[in-house]
Order: C-alpha cells, then sequence, then structure tokens
C-alpha cells in the first residue's frame, strides 16, 4: 500500500505527474492540471492507467533525489546484478506535453522492465493501441498518446498495456518518451530526450539562482519555491492548490475534495513569497491571473476559479474508482465554489495593496476594482457566510471573514492616505473599517477565556484567528492577541501542531470523522510565536514541520501524528506558501511585507 509522501511530483508547468515509491507514474492530468487523468491509480488500481519502469523484481526504489535545484527527478534501484538510475522529467513544453524517463546503467548488467497501461478520462477509457513507424499510438476520443524509445527495445502488448524488457550495463541508456496531443491533430514534432533533460536542468537551475533567500534552511525554502512554481499554470499565471483530486484528509473517510484549482484565500500570502523571495515575474503574472478572474460583478466574486479564471466547477463523484486507500468518493470539480466568503474581497484588496506596495507594474483597473468590492462591502459584511475552511455545516459570523472585510476598508484607506489623488470616499472607509472593528470585538471576543472565537456567539477555536497580528488588526502585544494565540495553541495543538477547528465541531463543517493537523496553520502558528516575542518556540516549531516532509522536501495538506503519515492532497500549494513565509519571517528579511 502507498502513503502520500511515496510520491515525488514532476511537472512542466501546465500539469504535472506523482511518481511513485516503486517507479510507477501513478498520476497525470493531460493536457491540463484539471484535465481528465491518463494515469489513475493513485485513486483506484493498475487497470485505472500508471507507468511503471523498474528492474525485474524490484519493488521499492534504494534512494532518491532530485538533481540539485531542479524538477528532475533521479531515482535508483540496487539489485543483486548491479545499480541502474530512472530519470523522471517533464520538459516544458513547446505544443504538446511529454514524459520523459531515461534508464541508466550505473553498475552490472540489469533487466529493466517498462508497463505501460494509458486509461483516459480519469481510468475509464482503454485506448486502442496500434504500433505506426517505431511508436505505440493510442487513440480514445479526443485524446491520443504516442510512445517511443531511444534506442528502440522490444515492446509487445499484452494484459491491456505496453511492456518492454532490456538490459543496461554501464554507461548505457535508454530514453523513453511519452507525448500526448489532441486525437484529431498530426502528432507534433518529436523532442530529443537527453537535449530535454539537458535544458531542463539548466532552466530549473537559473531560475532557482534567482531566489534571494541565502538564510538557514535555503534548500527546504527553494525546494518550496520550485514546488509552487510547478503548481503554475504557466499560459496564465494561476497557481493550482494542488496537482490531485481527492487524497483523503482522513485516512478511509469521505473529506476528499479537488484541490486543482486556483483559490484567492491563498492570493495574498503567496503574491508575499513571490515578492519576498525575489520572483517579481510570478508574482506580477499571479497579480495578472487575479484581476482577470475576479473581473465583473463584485457580489459574482467567487472563493476559487480554475487555471485560466473559468467559474465554472461543477462537483461530481467517479464511483468506478475505488479512491486512494479506499477513501470515497473520488470527486472532480468542487461545489464550494458557490460559497459565499467574505474574507476573498479582503484577499484581493490585500493582494493588489501589496502589489502596489512592492512595485509591480501598474493595472489601469486596478483600483477601480478596489473601490467597487468596497462599495459591495459596505453593506454586504454584515451577512453571515460559510468561512475560510469553505464549511458544509450553514453560514455563520466567521471572525476571521470579518477581520478580512477590516482588512479591505484599512488598505484602501492607507491608499488614499499614501497617495491623495486616488478617487474614494476615505472618511467613509475609515467609518467602515472602524465598525467593523467594534463588531468584531465586541461580538467576536470571549472575555472569560480570553481569546477570539471562530464565529460570533461560538466557543470554537479557529487557527485562521493566528492571522489577526499579521494583518494588523490587533498588534501583537495586545492581551487579546496573546490570549489568542494561547488558547489555540492549547486547545488546537496535537503533538505540537495544530488543527483549523475544534476536532468535534461536526456541527460547523457538516461532514463525519475528523481530519489531521493543518501543516499551515501549524506555520501560522511559528509566525504568531516569533510576533509575540517567542521565537526560539517559533524557530522549533519550524523544524519540526520541516521533518514532516518527505524524502525529496514535499508536503501535503495535513498531517496525522498518531499514524506519522501525510494527509490531503499532495503537493499542497498552502503548505509550502507557509514554509516559505515563516523561513523568511524567522530567519530572513521580508522586503515585500
Amino acid at each position: 500500500m502507498h502513503r502520500i509522501e511515496d510520491y515525488a511530483l514532476i511537472g512542466d508547468e501546465q500539469t504535472a505527474a506523482l511518481v511513485g515509491a516503486d517507479g510507477s507514474v501513478d498520476w497525470l492530468c493531460l493536457p491540463r492540471f484539471d484535465s481528465g487523468a491518463c494515469f489513475a491509480r493513485l485513486l483506484g488500481d493498475e487497470g485505472n492507467g500508471h507507468w511503471r519502469i523498474a528492474p525485474v523484481g524490484a519493488e521499492r526504489y534504494t534512494r532518491r533525489a532530485y538533481r540539485r535545484d531542479t524538477l528532475v527527478l533521479d531515482t535508483e534501484w540496487e539489485t543483486d546484478e548491479g545499480l541502474v538510475r530512472v530519470t523522471d522529467l517533464m520538459p516544458q513544453r513547446d505544443r504538446a506535453p511529454d514524459l520523459v524517463r531515461i534508464v541508466e546503467g550505473v553498475r552490472g548488467e540489469v533487466t529493466v522492465r517498462s508497463t505501460l497501461r494509458l486509461r483516459f478520462d480519469y481510468g475509464s477509457v482503454v485506448p486502442w493501441v496500434r504500433r505506426t513507424n517505431g511508436h505505440r499510438v493510442a487513440v480514445a476520443g479526443p485524446d491520443s498518446a504516442w510512445l517511443r524509445s531511444v534506442p528502440e527495445v522490444p515492446t509487445w502488448g499484452e494484459d491491456r498495456g505496453t511492456h518492454s524488457e532490456f538490459t543496461v550495463t554501464p554507461g548505457e541508456r535508454v530514453a523513453f518518451v511519452l507525448t500526448w496531443h489532441p486525437s484529431h491533430e498530426p502528432r507534433p514534432p518529436l523532442v530529443d530526450p537527453y537535449s530535454s533533460l539537458r535544458h531542463s536542468i539548466a532552466d530549473w537551475r537559473a531560475w532557482a539562482s534567482r531566489c534571494r533567500y541565502d538564510g538557514p534552511y535555503r534548500d527546504a525554502v527553494v525546494r518550496s519555491l520550485i514546488t509552487l512554481k510547478a503548481l503554475t499554470y504557466s499560459p496564465t499565471g494561476g497557481i493550482v492548490a494542488a496537482p490531485t483530486t481527492s487524497l483523503p484528509e482522513e485516512p478511509g473517510g469521505v473529506r476528499n475534495w479537488d484541490y486543482r484549482f486556483c483559490w484567492l484565500r491563498d492570493s495574498t500570502l503567496t503574491l508575499n513569497a513571490l515578492l519576498a523571495a525575489g520572483y517579481q515575474d510570478e508574482a506580477e503574472a499571479w497579480r495578472n491571473w487575479l484581476l482577470r478572474a475576479v473581473a465583473g460583478d463584485p457580489a459574482d466574486l467567487q472563493i476559487m476559479y480554475g487555471v485560466a479564471g473559468e467559474r465554472r466547477l461543477p462537483e461530481s463523484e467517479l464511483p468506478w474508482l475505488s479512491g486512494f486507500d479506499g477513501a470515497t468518493p473520488v470527486r472532480v470539480g468542487n461545489d464550494a465554489v458557490n460559497q459565499l466568503q467574505l474574507d476573498v474581497y479582503g484577499e484581493v484588496v490585500d493582494s493588489l495593496a501589496l502589489a502596489r506596495r512592492s512595485g509591480l507594474s501598474p493595472h489601469p483597473n486596478m483600483w477601480a476594482l478596489q473601490r467597487v468590492l468596497l462599495d459591495f462591502l459596505r453593506s454586504a459584511w454584515r451577512q453571515p457566510d460559510e468561512g475560510l475552511w469553505e464549511v458544509r455545516g450553514g453560514r455563520r459570523h466567521f471572525v476571521h471573514s470579518k477581520v478580512m472585510v477590516w482588512v479591505a476598508a484599512d488598505r484602501a484607506v492607507r491608499a488614499l492616505e499614501e497617495s491623495p489623488d486616488l478617487e474614494g470616499d476615505v472618511e467613509d472607509w475609515r467609518a467602515l473599517r472602524d465598525e467593523v472593528h467594534r463588531d468584531v470585538c465586541e461580538k467576536g471576543y470571549d472575555p472569560e477565556r480570553n481569546t477570539f472565537t471562530q464565529s460570533y456567539g461560538s466557543r470554537e477555536l479557529d487557527a485562521a484567528l493566528l492571522l489577526i497580528p499579521r494583518l494588523g488588526f490587533l498588534p501583537p502585544d495586545d492581551p487579546r492577541v496573546l490570549g489568542t494565540v494561547d488558547a489555540i495553541h492549547a486547545e488546537l495543538g496535537r503533538d505540537g501542531f495544530v488543527r483549523r477547528y475544534t476536532a468535534d465541531a461536526t456541527g460547523v463543517d457538516g461532514l463525519p470523522g475528523v481530519e489531521g493537523t493543518f501543516l499551515v496553520c501549524s506555520f501560522w502558528l511559528a509566525d504568531a510565536l516569533h510576533m509575540t516575542g517567542r521565537t526560539a518556540q517559533a524557530r522549533e516549531l519550524f523544524e519540526r514541520l520541516l521533518g514532516l516532509a518527505n524524502d525529496v522536501g514535499l508536503l501535503a495538506e495535513e498531517y496525522d501524528p498518531v499514524g506519522e503519515r501525510l494527509l490531503g492532497n499532495f503537493p499542497q500549494a498552502f503548505s509550502h506558501i507557509g514554509l516559505v513565509n515563516t523561513a523568511l519571517a524567522l530567519f530572513g528579511n521580508e522586503e515585500a511585507g
């Protein structure tokens, strides 16, 4: 049985694949992150599609690692016959996506087997496969994929799969290339696998060299930034929350969601991480994606969008997939897109304010959009909503949502104070800011326990309240902030890490079962501890969080301290954003924020 941490990521900034500990590519959606998967073994079995390359008789790699500062993965297998290396990558695409797998003999003479089972539409469609001029060509409906090897090795069809077996000696290499394209179009130009390898290594290292963070744990920071880059849909600048769907938040449970979309809740923290680390171009691309996605009636603002800004993301279930470790249902699409979350208005305004302060190129519609959002919030802020965590147990007056309304008004007021030539009603926005602040402090604070609560009148806590000092709602030394940090640490903490909200609050999220500790919330706790003067404690927590990453430095959404395993979609952008921002706060200089 695989665990989530058994997987490594490769990608081409338009989609991504997961490579397992047994050398099998078990997840790949083509041609985009949100397309149907052609390898879906991750959420089913071998019959749902996979591609395994490994020595005959070997079950698990001996060691693996990314080449320094790249997304090129080397996996080594040591057997009684010798040592072989498999190098996996997805080169930056020209027209079509390519998956390149290079087998190289290192020592001895090793027999290697390749087993490819293509299954389009999330493992439900078996293609027709034929041989053409040294290629194996798979076609079904709109999808077509071409497999070739360099040099050509014996290949045969069996058990609805394409198989190869060959031996390699020291220095001998065999490269496989799998290329997807629409079935109605001619085959795209062939890529040279060895040239693609060289160029990929050079391109990734050139990109990583731009990172201006040079403090402790730089390797972890760069790995997180490379992961964020890999989760970026380069044609638009959108960043998906994760490249997977339905990896469970509880082993065997129903908390399985599709994360192959772009969330507005991540926007400010993403922008801060990119800007502070020196990635101005990527930050500007994300800002521009944000502006295009949210354009329109402010009442229609969504919490998430597709990678190109698509608004319709209907949720459905795939009953033919048995789920990761039996966790069903497997879902595609996300009905949370229809929720009202007032916090996203604050996220958008805060992101655009950060973009302006950081010197990103001006955009003609940027200020006009912020004014329209503020006009909408004048009355809308009094509504209950579903909150940051997309609960499905009914709307409430979530404190974090109200705080983010305050953030929107505060950033607009600051903009007018700094640039009086901008058009806007500063007095009206100051009044809105003050009114929201009073409302939160009166209705969202429990004086008996000296802590803010998840929603008005509730006793539950919410890890998002750790952001109050970072957002500037109250200063870090305010007794209410100190009390909130201590309460969350005590009541939401589990083995030193942090849950999103009270474990038994099923009335809040409307779902059975429980979830693991939420990694980005644990990074937020480290930030809050640092801001409230407990830096040594914050650094200790940060180091423990780094220890949760798998052997190639990747983090999922959550962690189960009891089972000692990662949970949720993987790798998770929010977790890696948290890692970068916390490292910058503890050991660097957050020039962007």
